[in-house]
Parts: structure tokens; sequence; C-alpha cells
């Protein structure tokens, strides 16, 4: 029959520290960074890819001459989250730079929306170009709360495109909404 050697003298017993396999951690280390660095790459390709399909779209219209000057509708702060193909929530845009999220200041004038983004390529979208504005929750993979963003549809070179924007204040959302459907209404009228 065995005995059972108490707890405390096992305790007791030297033991010697393990030693560290230095060159199976590091080279673990270095093959997850490669890793890393080969996933950071094949993400990078395929943004390109995705802007030299969208290359088709004309370059931005810039905010014409003395805008500056006019009476302004509206105006909003916030964020710019990203344009897509209208009525595709996921098919982001990223032509031209429509892709890269950013701060953005909107104007809205007779002539049309001013988008004013610091860190990326501004853009203007005259007043006959506008289609409709209306409230929602998501876009290029931006999921906020019922009526968390304001969506902006225009047509750009044959395309219609919504771009999403959220203002600092979200209360603002639903007087942009009659003001842009009021405008395109207005422009629709005039140009019959």
């Amino acid at each position: 029959m065995r005995t059972l050697t108490p707890l405390h003298q096992l305790a007791a017993e030297q033991k010697s520290a393990e030693v560290t396999d230095w060159a199976a951690r590091i080279s673990w280390v270095v093959g997850l960074l490669l890793f890393i660095a080969l996933v950071y790459w094949l993400m990078r390709q395929g943004w390109k890819w995705r802007g030299s399909l969208q290359s088709d779209l004309p370059e931005l219209t810039a905010a014409p001459d003395g805008l500056a000057g006019e009476t302004a509708l509206l105006t909003l702060t916030g964020r710019y989250h990203a344009s897509t193909t209208a009525g595709q929530w996921l098919d982001r845009i990223v032509a031209h730079g429509l892709g890269a999220r950013s701060r953005a200041e909107l104007t809205l004038t007779a002539r049309g929306l001013d988008v004013r983004r610091p860190g990326a390529s501004d853009f203007f979208i005259p007043a006959e170009d506008l289609r409709e504005a209306r409230l929602d929750k998501a876009l290029a993979g931006k999921v906020l709360p019922e009526g968390g963003l304001l969506i902006i549809t225009w047509a750009h070179g044959g395309t219609l495109i919504d771009s999403g924007f959220r203002s600092d204040r979200a209360a603002e959302h639903p007087a942009w909404v009659e003001a842009v459907d009021h405008l395109t209404s207005t422009t629709e009228g005039t140009a019959r």
C-alpha cells in the first residue's frame, strides 16, 4: 500500500525554474506581426481595387465662387460617415475620397449643399442634383439608433449617391430633411 506524502513536504521540495524557450517565443511574435502586416496589406489592396472599380465616377464639384456671401438656409457641424450607391447601404464609394470618414461642416443654400471636410476633400452638391433627404440608422457598416443618420441622396455623373452625416446635435436632423426636400421640390418646379 502506498502512503501519501503530506502537502507541506511537497511544497518544501526545491524545484528548478522552467527555462523559457526564447527562440520559440520570438518566432511566434514575429509570425504574428507578419500575419497582421499581411492582413493590413490585403485590406489596403482591396480599398485600392474598389477605388479603381469606381474610377468612372467624375471628379467632385467644387463650391462655386461667391457661395460664402449667400444666405445659408441651414448649417450643420458633425461627422461625415460615408457615401454609398443609393439604396445599397453597404456598397461604399471610395473614389475621390468619399470613403474617408471625417468631421464635416454642411451649409445649405439656394444654390446647393456645400460640404467642408477638414482633412478630406470638400465637395459641393448643386441644388439640381439633390434628390431627397431622410433619417436612417445605417450606412456603410455604421449603425446608429433609429434616425441617427441624416442621409442625403444626390446625383453625380449618372450615379445616385447616399451620403451620411451625423450632426453634433441630432435634434437638427428633421429640419434638414424638410429643408432639402423643400429645396428639391422648388428646383424641380423651376426645371419644368
